[in-house]
């Protein structure tokens, strides 16, 4: 049975585009069918063996998709991945690569472990995400990371209602509302004062950004929590953004329902590593401290 592979890459990088010829190479040399996403194929200059493919079913079938870049070249694979179920593998090329499981100094490595069947998956929480004005469905979207529902004009403040199972939590004058997963603790929900969660947490996070309000503390909820936002009708127009790639205007009075999504995306893991060791190579913790290492 033929094995298959889909690469994704940020072409915008000339040493991304050097790389992904390279991962494409040593696949094909392994027996893999090798797609490629139509519109970056003549970014990319491939071997022979590759198939060029068409959004949105481009990893149908696949055993695993390559996310060859930063963070953001991540999520763009992630939207192709997860509809096909299919495991998602990031190699970092560009700074911080949080969602990446393997880094560049180790490519060739990381290629030979999947090609030998050397790793296994997780499973990441994602959140379902309705928006809603007037009866009309507005938008109908998922994200990994997080929603966000923000003020649309700069000079002026958003006011937002929020409830949470069905009960009013409290309403905001704020720059806005990000609900967040934990996969997404350390990306926007991080910046705007969240808390980090590790990523087997079964939670749902609620962080506003710099609400005007005496309780403005992110929330941590249950998995199963259900958020819904309503933006205030005598205020100003809004912003929905998903994972910072999918975004729509919400008018005064639209209503935004975030909950846990149906289907999870699932990433490849090739060693265990603890998340701890995840944040403080990530974020240069300085574990030493000015008197050295003292373990």
């Amino acid at each position: 049975m033929t094995r298959s592979a889909l690469l994704v890459t940020h072409t915008g990088r000339r040493q991304s585009t050097q790389h992904a010829q390279t991962v494409a190479r040593d696949l094909v040399a392994a027996g893999f069918e090798v797609r490629v996403l139509a519109q970056e194929v003549a970014d990319l200059e491939l071997p022979a063996g590759v198939t060029p493919v068409d959004d949105p079913t481009a990893a149908e079938g696949v055993e695993i998709v390559f996310a060859l870049g930063g963070d953001g070249t991540f999520l763009r694979a992630a939207e192709l991945a997860r509809p096909a179920k299919a495991p998602l593998l990031g190699i970092n090329l560009g700074k911080v690569g949080f969602l990446a499981e393997a880094e560049l100094t180790n490519i060739d490595q990381t290629v030979r472990d999947i090609v030998a069947g050397d790793y296994t998956v997780d499973e990441r929480l994602t959140l379902d995400v309705r928006a809603e004005y007037d009866g009309r469905l507005i938008a109908d979207s998922w994200a990994l990371n997080e929603v966000s529902v923000e003020k649309g004009q700069r000079a002026q403040m958003l006011e937002l209602l929020v409830d949470v199972d069905g009960r009013p939590l409290s309403r905001y004058g704020c720059d806005g509302v990000v609900c967040a997963t934990p996969t997404g603790s350390t990306a926007y929900a991080f910046s705007a004062g969240g808390p980090v969660v590790w990523p087997e947490v079964e939670a749902l996070l609620l962080v506003p950004i710099s609400a005007h309000a005496l309780f403005s503390r992110p929330i941590v909820t249950a998995p199963t929590s259900r958020f819904v936002l309503t933006v205030d009708p005598y205020t100003s127009f809004a912003v929905l953004c998903c994972d910072g790639r999918r975004t729509w205007d919400l008018p005064p009075g639209a209503q935004v329902t975030v909950q846990r999504g149906e289907l999870p995306v699932r990433l490849v893991r090739l060693a265990p590593r603890p998340f701890t060791d995840t944040l403080v190579a990530k974020f240069a913790l300085p574990v030493d401290g000015w008197r050295g290492n003292r373990r």
